[in-house]
């Protein structure tokens, strides 16, 4: 499968990927069980989203929690391990990017405005907190308007707001990762804020990497679901890496985020190849292409292929 522009992220994730990643559900019985709990429990949870609207004190510890409690309810365990996360204002946050599932992951960790794939505002549930949390939308397929993400990007930094991307562009399957696009970091660069890198990964019960949550290719987001919520317990691990500061260049940034986010894993493509380009991952974040410094702000369109 070829994506309809060649500078478009692309991951090289298929279903030999989720194979190599899964793990035995159980009995039928207890599946049903457990499945039943787990979606009971989440869809009254989702009554209570606009409640993470209201102006109160302490909001962040409000958003903080509910994303845990989801995390639980879809049956998902975080552990957080790593430096301090600091009380910083205006900080952008940047990760490897597996699946819908990373928009709670981070939550629990360090709440703020997600730049997310345009349509994610549409999306049943997940649409509802994504107006909530004022994310930033951006049009993969456009790569004109990036210097206007960019910009609004910048603009909510200096502002003291915390700001979530997924450098990478697409999904991956989680056994391995994309290379990072240096768009988003001329943000922190612009805006003169701090970058702080989250290395996320998915484990089963018993320690062994997991492709449960992740969501590539062809896959829905109901599909998706539901291979969540019958698994057993799925655990996410959070590390906090140290705080990057802006610097001047952005791809010196995103090289040393990047380093950060991957530690001695160093996993890029892999899984068979499609046609000549492999399966297309999930958009979902940040940078669909690269873009290059412009003034003082913005960014123009250097296309880098995927």
């Amino acid at each position: 499968m070829s994506t309809p522009h060649s500078w478009l992220p692309q991951a090289s994730c298929d279903a030999s990927c989720m194979h190599a990643g899964s793990a035995p559900v159980g009995p039928r019985p207890l599946v049903w069980l457990r499945t039943t709990f787990r979606v009971t429990a989440a869809l009254l949870l989702i009554l209570a989203v606009p409640l993470l609207a209201v102006p109160l004190p302490g909001r962040s510890h409000v958003q903080r929690a509910y994303c845990r409690l989801m995390l639980r309810c879809i049956g998902v365990r975080i552990t957080v391990s790593g430096g301090p996360i600091r009380n910083l204002r205006g900080v952008l946050v940047v990760s490897g990017h597996v699946s819908w599932v990373d928009i709670f992951a981070i939550g629990a960790v360090m709440p703020g405005s997600f730049v997310a794939r345009a349509d994610l505002i549409d999306w049943p549930a997940l649409g509802a907190l994504a107006r909530i949390m004022k994310v930033i939308p951006i049009e993969r397929e456009s790569l004109r308007r990036l210097p206007a993400v960019v910009s609004a990007v910048a603009a909510r930094l200096r502002n003291g707001q915390t700001v979530v991307a997924f450098p990478e562009g697409t999904t991956w399957c989680g056994l391995g990762y994309g290379e990072f696009r240096p768009a988003m970091f001329q943000a922190a660069v612009d805006a003169a804020r701090p970058v702080q890198p989250l290395r996320l990964t998915y484990h089963h019960r018993d320690g062994s990497p997991s492709t449960v949550p992740a969501y590539i290719g062809d896959d829905t987001l109901l599909a998706s679901i539901r291979r969540l919520v019958t698994a057993r317990r799925t655990v996410v691990h959070v590390r906090v890496e140290s705080l990057q500061l802006p610097g001047t260049s952005r791809r010196d940034l995103k090289a040393r985020c990047e380093a950060a986010v991957r530690g001695d894993a160093g996993r890029r493509a892999h899984g068979k190849a499609s046609g000549a380009s492999g399966a297309t991952g999930k958009a979902s974040g940040a940078s669909a292409a690269t873009g290059k410094a412009s003034g003082a702000s913005a960014a123009t369109g250097e296309i880098v292929a995927a």
